[in-house]
């Protein structure tokens, strides 16, 4: 079944209260809204249609390129508005629809490949991601009857002090029929309250119909977490280090002190490196095999050797050769630096 792509990009991030939208702060060494863009591609054949404000169509325009194609929503009225701001570019393109968000860097290819799975093998009308957690960051609740079938979502203001007490949320990323969504969602009526229409009224649209809506719990809340203070930001940055970190120790690497270590999405390290606390590895470092890096040591665009060993020290844009000793206290840039053994930097001598 073919697969179109809707990314929601057009919140105002008043809660972050930065001159720069949310989406385009670098996360992981690259923009935000990169993250899901590149989700996107990986699962779609599509390219994307990305649902803008009006203040950041150009930056995102300028930052997306042919990657997606753009469109407007000049009024913010809900999620549901949103998507529908695709509907002339998408309808009749493809069987499904996903809807992801630019502020939600966190979500992984398996699990929306699952998500997919569990939609095309159920014969649902749609398929939701839900997380199980007492802190509901906002997200809207997850009503289920009796025999676990999901019947509607009840956004967090408008719910009851019952309703609020449920520990299942909404994550807010669906899968839908084509037909389905461009049939039933522009039927769907503002909220009383918010004057907004909202996409978690599908369910119950669905559920009118007697339509299927299956739901997927996600094992990991945490690819879940939406960013909308500076708070969430930190937050999210230190579980994605955590997963580069885990990755890295899984593969040979000896991390001393994983929680002070920060490794680059696009850095490369040899199997039997030991990486010493207080280490910045960035950018498109690659790093040999038994190697010692750091403590106290930043590495930045550099190719390292096999048994090389930085202590204390920066090197930037430099190739260091094999069997290098660079530092303490040394300051490596734009160079090549050769001889095996070599020593680069302040070094000390012991004796009796």
């Amino acid at each position: 079944m073919s697969l179109a792509v809707v990314i929601l990009a057009a919140g105002k991030s008043t809660r972050f209260k930065s001159a720069t939208p949310k989406v385009l702060h670098t996360f992981g060494e690259r923009p935000m809204i990169v993250h899901t863009l590149e989700l996107a591609q990986r699962l779609s054949d599509l390219p994307p249609v990305l649902v803008v404000g009006e203040e950041t169509l150009d930056a995102m325009q300028a930052l997306a390129g042919d990657r997606a194609t753009l469109v407007l929503q000049r009024e913010r009225l809900g999620t549901g508005h949103a998507v529908l701001q695709a509907r002339p570019v998408l309808e009749g393109k493809a069987d499904r629809v996903l809807v992801l968000y630019g502020d939600m860097p966190l979500l992984q290819q398996q699990t929306l490949q699952h998500l997919l799975d569990l939609h095309e093998r159920s014969g649902a009308a749609m398929a939701m991601l839900t997380i199980v957690r007492d802190e509901s960051q906002g997200f809207g609740r997850v009503l289920r009857d009796a025999q676990g079938n999901v019947l509607r979502v009840v956004e967090e203001p408008e719910a009851t002090p019952e309703q609020l007490r449920i520990r299942e949320l909404n994550a807010g990323i669906y899968v839908y029929n084509a037909d389905f969504l461009w049939s039933a969602l522009p039927e769907i009526k503002p909220s009383p309250v918010k004057r907004e229409i909202y996409l978690t009224d599908m369910v119950e649209a669905a559920t009118r119909r007697q339509q299927k809506v299956v739901a997927l719990i996600l094992e990991d809340p945490t690819e879940a977490m939406g960013i909308n203070t500076r708070v969430d930001f930190a937050a999210a940055l230190r579980v994605l280090q955590r997963r580069i970190n885990t990755r890295w120790m899984l593969e040979g690497v000896t991390l001393i002190d994983p929680e002070t270590v920060y490794i680059g999405p696009d850095v490369v390290i040899g199997p039997d490196t030991t990486i010493l606390p207080n280490t910045h590895l960035r950018g498109r470092t690659v790093i040999g095999t038994q190697c010692e890096i750091g403590p106290n040591t930043l590495i930045e665009n550099s190719v390292l050797g096999d048994h090389c060993r930085v202590i204390v020290s920066v090197v930037q844009e430099s190739e260091v050769e094999h069997g290098h000793v660079v530092g303490p206290f040394a300051h490596l840039q734009s160079g090549i630096h050769k001889d095996t053994g070599a020593h680069s930097g302040i070094s000390t001598q012991t004796g009796d």
